[in-house]
């Protein structure tokens, strides 16, 4: 029986190119392994795959009865509905520990660093398996894109130690122009529907028994945005109702400018209010330096909710 590897429901560059990173490991550690998906793939990560001829893993949301291991991500939240019934092998993971428990031993990689392929980087090393020259290209990019070009608060050394061993590897000199050129095509929004938008890197939570999705665009200039936005405000308040969520943030995230203007729908407007210090006026209000939605905005919010 193959052990199936994926990351989260709404998956994203490192999501994604961590699942294939893993499926090769455990391949050539002589365990039969398949990188598949729960969701559709970003432009980003499209763009990324592309220039590294990666195939997109296959689209799968059921695993009753399979045993399978978890890329960036430990909630149930963000897991698949019946993910109860099957066995987790095991978690490589970059975010706080989540709710997901396991009635079998498992093994664990979660480290706090600013991309799960950094850690996956040092699985190979652990185990003296050889990166291929297109996989160490995309776990680059992958790590450009999470640590936002080494910018984000998320970002340690070990980032970026590990971005200059796959850039050798890949025979990338300039892997900066890259991580800039990846940003430009997550910046296109141009004839993209709304909701797709505010879906495209978003994350549901519990928070002390309250449902919280928050999403966020990287972009390389917020002005992108200035004919949307209040299309945007509108759909992440259609969203709150839809799903029954108590709040839904959307962060508009300026790499350049180093901060994110925070879009709103909350019952709580009062309560984030209090935990950023910000009034929310039309709806949003602005974060100077936020970069990181799980360094700088979860841990803020999970508290004040309690």
């Amino acid at each position: 029986m193959a052990l199936y590897i994926f990351g989260h429901k709404i998956p994203d560059s490192d999501s994604i190119v961590a699942a294939l990173a893993m499926a090769y490991l455990k391949n050539a550690l002589g365990i039969e392994a398949i990188a598949v998906r729960q969701g559709d793939i970003n432009p980003e990560t499209k763009f990324i795959l592309e220039k590294f001829d990666l195939e997109i893993p296959e689209l799968k949301t059921s695993f009753a009865n399979n045993e399978v291991y978890l890329t960036d991500f430990s909630d149930i939240a963000q897991a698949p509905d019946d993910i109860g019934k099957a066995t987790i092998i095991g978690i490589v993971d970059h975010h706080k520990l989540g709710d997901l428990t396991t009635s079998t031993p498992l093994e664990c990689w979660i480290r706090p660093v600013g991309c799960t392929n950094t850690i996956i980087k040092e699985m190979f090393d652990y185990y003296e398996v050889e990166i291929p020259k297109n996989l160490a290209g995309a776990m680059m990019c992958a790590i450009l894109s999470d640590t936002v070009i080494f910018k984000s608060p998320t970002c340690t050394k070990l980032d970026t130690k590990i971005t200059k061993e796959l850039a050798s590897i890949a025979q990338i000199e300039d892997y900066k122009a890259l991580g800039l050129e990846m940003f430009k095509v997550k910046s296109a929004v141009d004839g993209t529907p709304v909701r797709e938008l505010v879906m495209r890197d978003y994350k549901p939570f519990d928070m002390n028994g309250l449902k919280v999705g928050i999403g966020q665009l990287e972009v390389v200039d917020l002005s992108i945005f200035d004919d949307i936005k209040d299309d945007l405000l509108i759909d992440i308040k259609a969203l709150k109702e839809e799903k029954g969520l108590d709040t839904v943030l959307l962060l508009l995230t300026d790499i350049i400018k180093m901060g994110s203007e925070v879009l709103v729908s909350s019952n709580q407007e009062e309560t984030i209010e209090k935990a950023f210090d910000k009034k929310i006026v039309d709806g949003k209000f602005w974060l100077d330096g936020c970069l990181s939605r799980k360094k700088q905005v979860v841990p803020v919010l999970e508290p004040a909710f309690a």
